[in-house]
C-alpha cells in the first residue's frame, strides 16, 4: 500500500522555541528548516511513500520543501498543529478519497527511509495506529487506512490520547530515526547519534550543547 504522508510546519519563526540555544552558529528557523527538509526527502525516498503534503504558512519552508518534491499547502485553519492535519487530509482526500493518509511530525532530522517503511508496512494491519516518540509520551506518526478519519490529537501527551481514541499502537522495535523528533538539545544529540541528515548536518556549525 501506497502513503501518502501530511507534515504540518509552523512558521519558521515561531518554531522550536527550546531549542535558541542548542547549536552555535544557527539560529530556531533555520534548524527548523532543516529539520522539515530532512524529514520530508527521507519521506519521499521511502518506497512506501506516494507522496508528502506539508501545510504550512511559511513561504519559505513551502518553497524548499516543494523543491524536494513536497506538494504544499497554506493552514487555512490556522487553529493549531491538529487543525493543520485534519486540513490536510481533506486536502489528500479530496484528490483521492480512498487514499491512505499517515501524519508525520516534520522534526525528524535523522529519519531513515527503509525505518519508515516498516512503520507504514505495520500501519496497514490497522484502520488506524500511531508510533510513540522516544520519550513514549507523544507520537511522531499516526496513520488511517482509506475511509478511516485519521483523528489527530498531537501535543504533549498524545500517545495516551491516540491510543484513547482507539487507534493501535506500533510497538515494533528497531526504528528509533521514525521516534526521535527533536525539541531540545538533549533530543538534537539523540538525533546526532542516529545520524542527522544533510540538510541539518549542514546547518550545525558547532558542537551541540544544552
Amino acid at each position: 500500500m501506497a502513503w501518502t504522508l501530511v507534515v504540518p510546519l509552523k512558521p519558521l519563526i515561531r518554531a522550536k522555541s527550546r531549542l535558541a540555544d542548542a547549536a552555535t552558529g544557527t539560529t530556531r528557523p533555520g534548524l527548523a528548516l532543516a529539520f522539515a527538509q530532512d524529514t520530508v526527502r527521507a519521506a519521499l525516498a521511502c518506497p512506501a511513500v506516494s507522496g508528502v503534503v506539508v501545510v504550512t504558512d511559511d513561504e519559505l519552508a513551502a518553497q524548499e520543501l516543494a523543491a524536494l518534491g513536497a506538494r504544499t499547502v497554506p493552514d487555512a485553519p490556522g487553529g493549531g498543529l491538529n487543525a493543520a492535519l485534519v486540513h490536510g487530509e481533506a486536502t489528500v482526500r479530496a484528490a483521492d478519497p480512498l487514499a491512505a493518509v499517515a501524519a508525520l511530525n516534520a522534526d525528524l532530522p535523522a529519519l531513515r527511509p527503509a525505518e519508515l517503511e516498516r512503520v507504514l508496512n505495520t500501519a496497514v494491519r490497522f484502520p488506524r495506529a500511531f508510533l510513540p516518540d522516544a520519550a513514549e509520551i507523544g507520537t511522531t506518526l499516526l496513520s488511517a487506512l482509506p475511509e478511516n478519519p485519521l483523528l489527530p490529537a498531537f501535543g504533549g501527551p498524545s500517545r495516551a490520547r491516540h491510543r484513547a481514541s482507539g487507534a493501535a499502537e506500533i510497538g515494533i522495535s528497531g526504528v528509533p530515526s521514525v521516534r526521535q523528533d527533536v525539541d531540545t538539545g538533549d533530543d538534537l544529540r539523540a538525533a546526532g547519534e542516529l545520524g542527522l541528515g544533510a540538510f541539518t548536518s549542514a546547518l550545525l556549525a558547532g558542537p551541540v550543547r544544552g
